[in-house]
């Protein structure tokens, strides 16, 4: 369906001189210190292969656009030397590396031989996907998340392939889907429950989890959602290789019909594929059919909130939604599923029938709370969930404790990334305690340690804080009000399509 793309050739790519032009031509001959002559080659044919694979990625996600129901029989040729270069250096150069061995940084020294080798292999059918490395990082609750480590070159493989594959499905997948999509983040997800919740009827909330989604999905069921777009056999094909690749722990490789290695490259978009077909379109067509009352729904790979206006409503699809999952393999956890009273009417509704306040519902590390303006009117707060506070803390103490005999300047550089990295997520309007909080436990835990390495007592309260001051990023805002940042993503939606517009620069508003 899809024609090659065209490929200039780099031996008559011509590089101008940019400071010189006006000069006789042998003062040209003369480079400057410390360039190669072939640098501005290199990077001219690098930017004309991106503009390359962006062409031909833009008339497959034009044709998905047209034809909503065709089936791509010719992608696998997309899966180009160009592609491949481009999926190498969006890796992660510091990324742990799978069984193979093999780092990023090793894969470059050669990395045209390399690239070229792994091109014919893929287009001769010789490629071969390895078992994926199980590793496992703690989670807030104490368990342990596993994950799927991938060899060096089924990363690149899966990167490109993840690439064609999203200009088709980008098409496809609904609004209310967030999770591991281009140009969409969490605090897209977050803005969307709260704009949801405040501009609806919404008086119940599901708040809905998949038990152990990633290690349940059914690969027969994912591969027949694949083929209802997919019609190149070698794409399905190679899908298939990782699929059953399986996973090495402890010396053993084991291999199953389920699950779709959480933590590889392909695993998002795969696990998104599975829940449009299961979930989404099934929910959006509920939503248009079933429902009695508004309804709102936002997913986040496996975690899904969904809003209603009536009672009736919400347990009904609560028990459609149980069953629908089954269908497919999938469960909802029990410890994490609930339908909680929640939004402008809650707190009267209960207080009238002689109840307590709202109960609160979590959400990408954020509780959610029932709350009030200074003016009296209601507003959803956000607050970060204590147990990832409490978690981020432990990992911090147990660093300081590691970095104990540093010098204060090291210490301090080492702590200003941190915060900064957990304010850049955290600091959220109405979230304003929660950073200062956080800020507090901080400066205590650096305090505790400079006193542990020294017998003298000069770790005070007044020092640290002047230390902190130096080095450590004041508690403050950073993002927007969630419904001016919708108003800007999704100027459509009413209610907020009115309002003007707010600029958004990086890690807040202004």
């Amino acid at each position: 369906m899809m024609h090659g793309r065209e490929k200039s050739d780099p031996a008559i790519v011509a590089v101008k001189p940019t400071n010189k032009a006006g000069q006789p031509g042998a003062e040209l001959v003369e480079p400057r210190v410390g360039t190669e002559g072939k640098a501005g080659q290199q990077s001219t044919r690098r930017a004309q292969n991106r503009e390359s694979v962006s062409q031909a990625l833009d008339r497959i996600r034009q044709a998905a656009r047209q034809r909503k129901k065709e089936r791509f029989t010719a992608l696998f040729h997309h899966i180009s030397l160009d592609l491949l270069r481009m999926a190498f250096l969006d890796l992660k150069r510091n990324a742990a590396p799978g069984v193979d061995g093999l780092t990023w940084q090793d894969y470059e020294a050669d990395l045209d031989r390399n690239l070229t080798d792994l091109h014919d292999r893929v287009h001769r059918g010789a490629y071969r996907a390895l078992p994926s490395r199980r590793r496992y990082i703690p989670k807030a609750d104490g368990r342990q998340r596993p994950l799927a480590i991938a060899a060096l070159e089924d990363k690149i493989v899966q990167r490109a392939t993840v690439t064609v594959l999203n200009a088709i499905y980008e098409e496809d997948f609904l609004g209310f889907s967030y999770g591991f999509r281009p140009r969409r983040s969490q605090h897209d997800a977050l803005d969307a429950v709260v704009v949801g919740i405040s501009s609806t009827k919404v008086n119940y909330i599901l708040d809905a989890d998949i038990a152990g989604f990633f290690d349940a999905v059914s690969q027969d069921w994912l591969v027949r959602f694949l083929n209802h777009r997919i019609g190149d056999p070698r794409m399905i094909r190679l899908i298939q290789k990782w699929l059953r690749a399986g996973i090495l722990e402890d010396g053993v490789v084991t291999t199953s019909d389920r699950g779709t290695g959480q933590g590889s490259v392909a695993s998002p978009l795969l696990a998104n594929v599975y829940l449009h077909y299961v979930f989404d379109l099934w929910a959006n067509r509920w939503r248009q059919r079933e429902a009695t009352g508004d309804m709102i729904i936002v997913r986040y790979a496996d975690d899904i909130v969904v809003g209603f206006e009536h009672e009736a409503d919400a347990r009904r699809f609560w028990e459609a939604m149980r069953e629908r999952l089954q269908e497919f393999a999938l469960a909802l956890h029990p410890d994490k599923t609930r339908l909680l009273e929640f939004g402008r009417f809650a707190a009267a509704n209960r207080k009238r029938r002689g109840l307590g306040k709202p109960e609160t519902f979590t959400f990408l590390g954020f509780t959610f709370i029932c709350g009030r303006t200074r003016r009296g009117d209601f507003q959803i707060h956000r607050k970060t969930r204590r147990d990832r506070m409490q978690a981020k803390l432990t990992e911090i103490k147990e660093e300081l404790r590691r970095r104990m005999h540093q010098s204060i300047p090291q210490q301090g550089r080492w702590l200003r990334q941190v915060v900064t990295g957990y304010y850049n997520y955290h600091a959220v309007p109405t979230n304003s305690r929660a950073l200062e909080a956080f800020h507090y436990h901080v400066i205590d835990l650096w305090r505790r340690t400079l006193r542990r390495r020294s017998q003298k007592v000069g770790s005070t309260w007044e020092r640290i804080a002047r230390i902190a001051n130096d080095w450590l990023p004041k508690p403050r805002i950073l993002h927007p009000w969630p419904q001016q940042r919708f108003a800007v993503r999704h100027p459509r939606w009413e209610p907020y399509a009115g309002m003007p517009h707010v600029r958004i620069c990086a890690g807040g508003a202004q």
